[in-house]
């Protein structure tokens, strides 16, 4: 399957910025499950300096700077991306959590040593009582990690109410469990919060979802705008995703932005602007099918 991704956002000031430097993370990345074709990224005003590079975790960041005097700011990334359509099998026998969360300290694999650090806080995802004793319910004893996994995204589903209005950006994961209301970057901050309390590692995926609506089936949630969901790590499989928001294992349907210990490795967007005072952000995601 062949998509057209544009992602549009707009900031519009109340009062004019005079220079403004932004960090843009809008390049999707190239996976087994998909390749890049092309990808533009797309700014008005035209930014005196532009300079691309790769963070710490492989994503691809883009830094500019717009010194023309603006009181509207837009970023357009167009990308095309084309994804296998058979999904790699879910893996069928694993070990069981309490073995994958024993042997994270000891492996010394590449590998291994690249997920253990998904395992530790991050400055948005704290480890918490509440979260282990939640996340319990599904890891019971010698459960096998899969299971476990699976049972928790179905939970989390089932629990949490899809709420765009009830949180922002900066609402910590102990409000959002205790309120159950969120959006797909809160599900996910949760769900990751709940396995690092366990000891197992987990990261958060940014990307996106597609808008295109399968016949008889409902629109699912995260349409129209980027998306969060999240991969735990299983020794022997590699990284194992699941999309809390939705209840579904990610496939031809979610492309992969960029992942990180939470959502302030890989926002979007960010940067900081001399003047402007207030501003406002309309986000518009469209990813539509155009090929097999």
């Amino acid at each position: 399957m062949i998509y057209k991704i544009v992602h549009r956002s707009t900031y519009k000031y109340r009062s004019r910025v005079s220079v403004g430097n932004h960090v843009a993370c809008l390049k999707p990345r190239t996976l087994p499950p998909h390749q890049l074709i092309r990808n533009e990224l797309h700014i008005h005003p035209a930014p005196a300096t532009r300079t691309e590079r790769i963070d710490y975790f492989g994503n691809c960041l883009c830094f500019f700077t717009v010194q023309e005097p603006h009181k509207e700011l837009v970023v357009e990334a167009r990308s095309e991306v084309v994804i296998a359509q058979d999904a790699a099998p879910w893996p069928q026998h694993v070990p069981s959590w309490e073995e994958v969360a024993g042997s994270l300290p000891e492996d010394r694999s590449a590998e291994g040593l690249d997920a253990y650090q998904f395992a530790f806080e991050s400055p948005r995802i704290r480890m918490r009582p509440e979260f282990a004793a939640y996340a319990r319910q599904s890891f019971t004893p010698e459960r096998p990690l899969t299971e476990g996994l699976l049972d928790l995204t179905a939970r989390i589903h089932k629990d949490f109410r899809f709420n765009s209005k009830a949180t922002n950006v900066r609402t910590p994961a102990e409000e959002v469990f205790k309120k159950r209301h969120g959006v797909c970057q809160d599900f996910a901050h949760v769900q990751i919060a709940c396995l690092r309390s366990l000891n197992l590692a987990a990261r958060y995926v940014s990307g996106y979802l597609r808008t295109y609506q399968a016949p008889g089936k409902p629109r699912l949630i995260g349409a129209d705008a980027s998306h969060a969901w999240v991969s735990a790590y299983c020794p022997g499989w590699g990284w194992l995703n699941v999309d809390p928001t939705n209840n579904v294992v990610p496939s031809d349907g979610h492309v992969t932005l960029a992942w990180g210990r939470d959502y302030g490795d890989v926002s979007p967007l960010h940067g900081l602007v001399l003047g402007g005072e207030a501003h406002t952000l309309q986000v518009a995601v469209d990813m539509e099918p155009i090929g097999q």
